[in-house]
């Protein structure tokens, strides 16, 4: 399993409800959150998925991300 993080452009709460979808169903990742308060508001993924995988679900829900 790795555990992965990046910056990111999830910056609110209403950010984190939208992505919340698309992250809870793959089923690779066995956890995540975001630190909206970090200012490059860190989103930190547990599972198994590569960093390329993970920026591409970002992406797809609408958001930015990369490596940290």
């Amino acid at each position: 399993m790795n555990t992965l993080q990046f910056n990111t452009t999830i910056n609110c709460a209403n950010c984190v409800r939208a992505i919340t979808p698309v992250l809870n169903g793959e089923k690779a990742i066995s956890s995540w959150q975001v630190d909206t308060d970090n200012p490059n508001k860190v989103l930190t993924v547990s599972g198994d998925l590569s960093a390329e995988q993970v920026v591409a679900l970002v992406e797809e829900a609408g958001f930015e991300a990369r490596p940290a």
